[in-house]
């Protein structure tokens, strides 16, 4: 496969939003407090085992393409947006957070997509798979944040 190098780099790309979006996922879903939190919390703890599992599917295709699944050394954070608040009641933040999160997942998605096109059919239907989720999740949270901003 001509570009299984940046195939894989952009698979350890995604990896690495993946761990990051499960460490910010589990620090809001202990971390938010208020009864109209508590919605959030419970998204938030079902979706974390998601990305795990995310993680895990794209750890494999790495090693499949003969790459080496990174460990947490090499993790450079860029989350800013979904770090935790010091107002434990700003869920909207979070909301919006997780949002963000979910379009940069999927923007990532769509980028390796491309980049397999007529390559490497395999990898690009298991990242269609979880381009898939990553649009269920990012709707979902739309549909919090209009309760929210009302």
């Amino acid at each position: 496969m001509e570009n299984r190098k940046e195939i894989v780099e952009e698979l350890i790309k995604s990896y690495w939003m993946e761990i990051e979006t499960v460490i910010n996922y589990i620090s809001n879903s202990i971390n938010l407090d208020g009864v109209r939190a508590e919605e959030i919390k419970k998204s938030l703890a079902v979706d974390i085992t998601e990305e795990i599992g995310h993680a895990q599917t794209l750890a494999k295709r790495i090693k499949e393409l003969g790459g080496t699944v990174p460990g947490s050394l090499d993790l450079k954070p860029e989350q800013t947006f979904l770090q935790p608040k010091k107002d434990t009641t700003d869920v909207a933040s979070v909301i919006e957070g997780v949002i963000k999160a979910e379009e940069g997942a999927i923007e990532q998605y769509n980028k390796i997509i491309r980049l397999c096109d007529g390559v490497d059919y395999v990898t690009q239907d298991l990242v269609i798979g979880l381009l898939a989720m990553e649009e269920s999740h990012r709707i979902e949270f739309i549909g919090f944040l209009k309760e929210y901003k009302k």
